[in-house]
């Protein structure tokens, strides 16, 4: 699903992310190299790209929290990762900020100690901001010819009838995303009409708006499993369990999702 903080369509946090990384393995690397020849301009670089490391993965966080916040589907397991991503970065900084104290007493072995554990974990959260992005498609904009802009709409309304606007901007085979009451359903334009389904693949929770959907079946981009939206059967595997679907009703060429009391 597209960043919700990037530039022209690039999302930010990858591209900051390379600051903190380089400068807290740089920091771990002159401190060995001091530790070894005992060379002070060693020690004192490191101390500096220390800081710089804390400030920068500060800075690259603000965007990560932004589109853990906005894009990634809740209760899927890039959920859950992009989570785990989260915490262990917080550790790597909690770790480097205890590295500055422990400078001062002159606690040589126990520096290259924490940072070596530092400078690992760096490696496990960018092998999972990796998957997040590859496999989980986070913050990567890849519509597909004709699909149409990424859209998605807000609504807060009772139960019942909910107007659903701007669906006639969408074309065969495209999808809109709605926000309603806490749940994300999906609303496709197929040959035969206006389709609502729940924005969840049963397999791994991945957003199904993101997906493909041509001759009434949408695909999930994580693994590939596919639904009928006229129904929510599974059509092909890896999920084994149906989607929810919806009714749609027309009122005088408006379009009205019918929610259950």
């Amino acid at each position: 699903m597209k960043s919700r903080a990037h530039i022209k369509g690039h999302p930010l946090h990858p591209i900051l992310v390379s600051f903190p990384i380089t400068f807290f393995t740089a920091a771990f690397a002159l401190d060995l190299a001091a530790f070894c020849t005992g060379g002070a301009g060693y020690e004192r670089a490191a101390h500096y790209l220390g800081i710089a490391g804390i400030i920068s993965a500060v800075i690259a966080a603000l965007p990560g929290i932004i589109d853990y916040i906005c894009i990634v589907p809740p209760g899927s397991s890039a959920s859950k990762r992009a989570a785990w991503h989260g915490l262990l970065n917080i550790t790597v900084v909690i770790i480097f900020i205890t590295v500055l104290f422990l400078r001062e007493h002159n606690m040589h072995l126990v520096v290259l100690g924490f940072e070596a554990c530092g400078v690992l974990l760096l490696g496990v959260t960018g092998w999972m901001g990796g998957t997040l992005m590859v496999r989980n498609q986070i913050g990567i904009d890849h519509r597909y010819a004709h699909a149409g802009k990424w859209s998605e709409e807000r609504i807060s309304a009772s139960a019942g009838a909910v107007e659903l606007k701007g669906l006639d901007r969408l074309l065969v085979d495209q999808m809109k995303l709605f926000h309603i009451n806490g749940r994300r359903i999906v609303v496709g334009r197929t040959e035969s009409g206006f389709r609502a389904f729940d924005d969840r693949c049963t397999h791994r929770g991945g957003s199904l708006a993101d997906g493909v959907m041509i001759c009434g079946t949408v695909q999930c981009p994580w693994h590939g499993s596919q639904f009928d939206t006229a129904n929510g059967l599974v059509k092909a595997g890896p999920a084994k369990e149906n989607i929810r679907t919806y009714k749609l009703e027309e009122r005088d060429r408006r379009i009205f999702l019918l929610l259950e009391q």
